[in-house]
């Protein structure tokens, strides 16, 4: 092998840090620090230091100082390079750091027979048999940040749920079988009720299942993260490999929905074993069940064509609950077509009529037209001069729609809506 030795880690190094934290566990416990708190405690400059061979990091150690008192936080070696003396190199490397900050004890927190056991005594620490170890969770920690940053992860505003208009059927199922029982785990508990922790949204596209998914974290306040197949395939590890890595760092979060979009695409029905997309399906189907046995979680994956989908995939256990999603009746588009007019205009609008115009429209093409008669109405009001003029005869506001409509291509086309009812009395389990 070729020689090591031990430098300060540098910001570029982060990517293969992450790595190395993430891989070099030998024990199922989970480790006292979490790789969250350990990558927050580097961007916020504690002492960390690395272990390289050549170009490649083989070696991370990452403390934390707070007055005279520091604490090895975590301590990862990859496998090929065990038992060359690298953990208690990094150790050295640390104290030195140490020393000059004026720290007079050093700690450091690890489950039993994880890695770094024997670096640790080989540096002179002592184990401490008389102490007990005490834990409480508290409310996301700042470095949560960093985590969700990397996997592209948000905090959605507030009153997403509230502000879905029309579409009320699907609205309550999601908000009985989803949302009720997360918030009020409690209850559930009470009547054996488990909450989901995995479910499927199907439908034609341009229906909302988007909207639903990131409205569901809002309601509950949970991180949100959208993942979409195209960003898994540009990852040079692969789409499995992206899958391990994204589950992986999800998995350092106290509580997330994570949300596929096009869920199709990574979890097609397996026909030739010798296949990529055998394998990506494989590998999704053993993440699953992995992802299933932490609480306050929620994967949610939404796709066009369910049909599309491995059986093995949507089998009750993996997913709890199969949920259509479908084009907006007559009541949903007119609550929609109401909350996209505005209340200052609606008295001069015939719903009746749009509603008729819109048969096959989504919300989403709902939301287009509107806002093409508004752009309409707006550019009249200027005048051709660009001066404000009066404002246009009432009249004219449906006119302004109707044309809108006539104007905007629809989603769906009978295709679509044959295709969904079959898939809606085939697959749907809510």
């Amino acid at each position: 092998m070729a020689p090591w030795q031990v430098r300060d880690l540098h910001e570029n190094d982060l990517g293969q840090v992450v790595r190395l934290l993430e891989e070099s566990r030998d024990t199922a416990a989970e480790p006292v620090v979490t790789l969250a708190e350990a990558v927050g405690a580097v961007r916020g400059g504690m002492p960390a230091v690395v272990a390289t061979a050549g170009a490649t990091l083989v070696g991370v150690a990452v403390s934390l100082v707070a007055g005279e008192r520091a604490w090895v936080l975590r301590l990862a070696i990859d496998r090929e390079w065990r038992h060359h003396g690298i953990g208690s190199g990094l150790l050295s490397a640390l104290e030195k750091s140490f020393t000059d900050r004026r720290v007079r004890r050093v700690g450091a927190l690890l489950p039993s027979h994880e890695l770094g056991e024997t670096a640790f005594l080989n540096s002179g620490y002592a184990g401490r048999p008389d102490t007990t170890y005490f834990e409480k969770a508290l409310p996301s920690a700042p470095a949560e940040a960093t985590i969700l940053d990397q996997v592209g992860g948000i905090v959605p505003q507030a009153g997403l749920w509230d502000r879905i208009a029309g579409m009320d059927a699907e609205k309550a199922i999601i908000e009985r079988r989803l949302v009720m029982p997360l918030e009020h785990r409690d209850l559930a508990e009470h009547y054996h009720l488990e909450p989901p922790r995995a479910v499927v949204l199907f439908g034609p596209p341009g229906t909302g299942k988007t909207t639903f998914a990131r409205a569901v974290a809002s309601r509950l306040r949970w991180p949100f993260v959208e993942v979409f197949p195209y960003q898994l395939a540009a990852d040079p590890h692969g789409v499995a490999g992206a899958l391990r890595q994204l589950f992986a760092r999800v998995d350092h979060l106290g509580q997330v929905v994570l949300f596929f979009d096009e869920a199709e695409e990574i979890a097609s029905e397996r026909r030739d074993p010798t296949s990529l997309a055998h394998r990506i399906t494989n590998e999704l189907l053993k993440l699953i069940p992995v992802f299933r046995r932490r609480d306050r979680r929620l994967l949610i994956c939404a796709t066009n064509t369910v049909r599309r989908m491995d059986p093995a995939f949507l089998r009750p256990g993996r997913f709890d609950y199969l949920i259509p999603i479908g084009p907006p009746d007559a009541d949903a588009r007119r609550a929609i077509w109401a909350r996209y007019i505005g209340p200052d205009r609606l008295a001069h609008v015939d719903l009746d009529r749009l509603v008729e115009a819109s048969a096959r429209f989504t919300p989403a093409d709902i939301e287009y037209a509107a806002r093409t008669a508004a752009q309409t109405a707006f550019e009249r009001h200027l005048g051709a001069d660009g001066q404000a003029a009066a404002p246009a005869d009432p009249e004219r506001v449906t006119a302004d729609y109707l044309d809108a409509v006539a104007a905007t291509r629809t989603s769906l086309t009978e295709d679509d809506i044959t295709a969904f009812d079959r898939d809606l009395r085939a697959a749907a389990r809510v």
